[in-house]
């Protein structure tokens, strides 16, 4: 976290602070009031909807309870907004109503002594979770109960790692760095596409260092992987370690392009235009399509005589009305460069979601493509 931020209270007739953690960057709540077990449901998810935090004093897995109760409440008021007809419009609607959602669920708060350990009943140990979200501490402070929730499931993707068909071994992500449990055939598609070079490649964005790996197993005998977060080139140099493939990678912090030029530049941009409303929506959603239009203006002056620029995106932004396929063709156009061939798939995984979701019908017809582009 850049700053220090405090959340206030009072409790016992005394004026209480703590440290504030929330890697959303949701600022401290300005109202908060103790909660216990004898606090109804339909009480807390009032207060919060008011914008009234509640620091839970009580059982833990009583609160997690709650939390799913308020949850319901929710879920309901969603399933009650109405949307307009226009598929754009629609959809960052429905973004915002998730928004909203988020903010209340997130008024559930949960006390942390130093070292992010739980003075609770029944609180499970997370201090390897925290220290991996929010680094060392020797304060106490105080986070929402739903982003705690989201740092032990982070914790435990880590631990367990996800099995990737395509490398034939497991990637394990760090948190806050994208995790693509189900939507892996995107991977696929780079594990089988012919190969233009196998001396060099750039990995622009490389994340987990998924796609980095598999150009390795491939026989690329050098990749430069490049991100601009910390946390993804660590967990990235941590995989390729793993996997006995790091002596063949550079990795590079570097805001798209490392220098030089390449034989194969691959990139698997964010899909969806749009502002991300927490961390994990980076990955996500490309405000102004800047790392897509990025990439794709940068491209020539990045690729080798007879090099190819594999582009890796879904068309789920075509079906909501936010990019048309006529504009991603005319941006390959006016970077100069021309399509070789075009691979899609079909997701495997089933579209997960619960019946507030009104894009279920976009989830079934949706396709992830490799544009092969090279210069014209």
């Amino acid at each position: 976290m850049s700053r220090r931020q405090v959340v206030r209270w009072t409790e016992a007739d005394e004026d209480r602070s703590a440290r504030w953690c929330s890697e959303g960057g949701t600022p401290p709540p300005e109202h908060v009031v103790i909660a216990d077990e004898r606090m109804t449901a339909d009480t807390a998810y009032r207060l919060a909807c008011d914008g009234t935090a509640l620091l839970w004093r009580d059982d833990f897995q009583s609160a997690r309870a709650l939390l799913r109760e308020m949850k319901q409440r929710a879920d309901q008021a969603l399933r009650r907004r109405k949307l307009s007809q226009s598929p754009s419009e629609a959809f960052c609607q429905y973004r915002q109503a998730r928004s909203e959602r988020a903010d209340t669920l997130g008024m559930l708060l949960v006390p942390f002594e130093r070292n992010g350990v739980i003075p609770l009943r029944r609180a499970p140990d997370v201090q390897q979770a925290c220290r991996e979200a929010y680094g060392p501490g020797d304060e106490p402070f105080v986070a929402s109960l739903r982003e705690l929730l989201h740092l032990i499931w982070a914790h435990e993707q880590r631990q367990k790692g996800f099995e990737v068909p395509a490398l034939g071994d497991r990637i394990h992500p760090h948190y806050g760095v994208f995790t693509p449990v189900l939507r892996g055939e995107y991977m696929d598609l780079v594990a089988e596409a012919p190969l233009p070079s196998r001396t060099l490649a750039f990995d622009v964005g490389t994340g987990t260092g998924v796609l980095t790996a598999i150009l390795a197993r491939r026989g690329v005998k050098r990749i430069v992987a490049t991100d601009q977060e910390p946390r993804a080139l660590a967990c990235a140099q941590e995989n390729l370690t793993r996997l006995g493939l790091a002596d063949r990678v550079e990795f590079m912090q570097t805001d798209l392009f490392p220098p030089g030029r390449a034989a194969l530049v691959v990139c698997n941009p964010p899909w969806v235009p749009g502002q991300p409303h927490s961390p994990v929506e980076r990955a996500m959603f490309d405000p102004e399509s800047r790392m897509l239009r990025g990439f794709l203006s940068g491209l020539a002056a990045h690729l080798e005589p007879g090099g190819e620029g594999w582009l890796v995106i879904s068309d789920f932004a075509e079906h909501v009305g936010l990019r048309p396929r006529a504009e991603l063709l005319a941006a390959f156009d006016a970077a100069g460069l021309k399509v070789v061939a075009r691979t899609d798939v079909r997701p495997r995984a089933p579209h997960v979601s619960d019946d507030s979701d009104p894009f279920p019908a976009v989830s079934a017809v949706e396709v992830t493509s490799l544009w092969r582009l090279t210069l014209r």
